[in-house]
């Protein structure tokens, strides 16, 4: 009987077949497909619960939009022969408070957040 059952067991086991595991990752980062990528991206987004609200758009600019439609106007409105560029000067306009003058580099714009006190300078080159 237990001849039977150890010849059994044996008959058993040779039919058995082995593989190697071999391990492939899923992050195009470290090695794995590249069409994972935005499979990986979008799922990473769904799952995100938080929000920048640092990125407001144009809305976080405050005056600074109001800002940008004047210096469309005074310098790409003019046309291809227009040569007018900002006066020379200082100005304020709501909370903005403007400084332009020309240096060696060119036109210089300083703006003034007077509510904030953020300052930003605009070079434009000659």
């Amino acid at each position: 009987m237990k001849t039977t059952l150890l010849l059994l067991f044996l008959g058993v086991s040779s039919y058995c077949v082995g593989q190697q595991l071999v391990y492939t990752p899923t992050n195009p980062a470290f090695g794995g497909d590249p069409f994972n990528y935005t499979w990986l991206l979008n799922s990473a987004n769904a799952q995100n619960q938080f929000e920048d609200d640092s990125l407001g758009g144009l809305d976080a600019l405050g005056d600074f939009s109001s800002f940008d439609s004047t210096l469309n106007n005074q310098f790409f409105n003019q046309g291809v022969g227009g040569n007018q560029v900002p006066q020379v000067g200082s100005s304020t306009d709501g909370n903005l408070n403007y400084e332009v003058y020309e240096s060696n580099e060119g036109l210089v714009i300083n703006i003034l957040d007077i509510t904030t006190g953020e300052q930003t300078q605009i070079i434009v080159p000659n």
